[in-house]
């Protein structure tokens, strides 16, 4: 999409920004003095988890103070949303998300829940295609092909979300492609997507190339294709959704830092500041790498332009396809 490519432009001029700041503004940039809180709304094993655990360990070193990751699951990520929603807005609670939170305000039973005006956006922390994975074991090695079998499979194929914008690419791709009776079966989080997915107990899913990686290198899992508008760097082998011929499922996942509403603009600065300092650091590279992703830190007012338009189009599709 044109307006990822512009994300990473403008992370990419905010980061030049940063390397002319004289050193002794740097220095003033707001740090905590005692331990912050990271929460994760998912279950550990998955793509938001890793990103923050190896962010956390780093930032914890620049700071010189603990930085505590908190896997608090559920609701469709909304519990570990609310510990943040409700905190003091200081720079000591800090939220961790996927572009699944502008989905939030349209989950059956949550409708008017909208957790971005309580929310304050700081900054991404990477950037990487989605990815349409499926078990090994099922009788296809295309998308065209998973599709067919679908069609004509004596049991309906079943499809795993672990949030609600995988429900609405669920219901998009079976009405787009005429899949009868696809099954969508939720779950906490990607690590028991992934399990469950190699097991064969469920067929397809909508997900973050991190957690499938691995698995599909071993030959458990299978990608049918990735959702960018170019091949991810860590999958030339695999075409893209366009490729495939199904251009309407482009979609990025970034996870990206969110703060209380209401926290200074000096704290979430600070954030960012070190935030930059965290992702050149050959760890927490590795990790986004494996993961499929590129680090992309912006300012918080780019965050937010993309989260109001990510915000946009996915209210669109919910029209079209509604969460039931």
């Amino acid at each position: 999409m044109k307006s990822h490519a512009c994300l990473r432009a403008a992370g990419a001029l905010a980061a030049a920004a940063m390397l002319t700041t004289p050193a002794v503004q740097a220095q003033s940039l707001w740090k905590p003095d005692h331990p912050v809180s990271l929460v994760v709304p998912y279950t550990p094993g998955g793509g938001t988890d890793a990103t923050a655990r190896a962010v956390a360990r780093r930032l914890g070193e620049l700071w010189g103070q603990p930085v505590v990751v908190e896997n608090m699951p559920g609701a469709d990520g909304l519990i570990g949303t609310r510990r943040v929603m409700d905190a003091r807005p200081d720079g000591y609670t800090l939220l961790l998300q996927v572009p699944s939170i502008v989905v939030t305000k349209h989950m059956p039973g949550l409708k008017g829940v909208d957790p971005i005006p309580r929310l304050t956006p700081v900054t991404a922390v990477s950037i990487s295609p989605a990815a349409i994975v499926a078990s090994a074991k099922v009788p296809a090695k295309t998308l065209d092909e998973f599709i067919r079998y679908c069609k004509t499979a004596s049991t309906p194929c079943s499809l795993a979300s672990g949030e609600s914008l995988a429900r609405v690419s669920a219901k998009q791709l079976a009405a787009e492609a005429g899949i009868p009776n696809l099954i969508v079966v939720n779950y906490k989080g990607t690590g028991a997507i992934v399990t469950d997915m190699i097991a064969n107990n469920v067929n397809m899913a909508f997900t973050g190339i991190t957690a499938a990686l691995p698995h599909y290198k071993a030959g458990t899992l299978k990608i049918f294709a990735t959702q960018g508008q170019k091949r991810a760097a860590a999958l030339p082998e695999v075409p893209t959704t366009a490729e495939a011929g199904y251009p309407q499922f482009q979609s990025v996942t970034w996870y990206g830092l969110f703060a209380p509403k209401g926290t200074p603009a000096e704290v979430t600065q600070g954030i960012v500041g070190a935030l930059r300092e965290a992702v050149k650091d050959a760890d927490v590279q590795k990790t986004i790498a494996a993961a499929g992703a590129e680090p992309l830190v912006n300012t918080p007012a780019e965050f937010a332009a993309q989260i109001r338009e990510d915000s946009a189009r996915m209210d669109a599709l919910v029209k079209l396809y509604p969460l039931e």
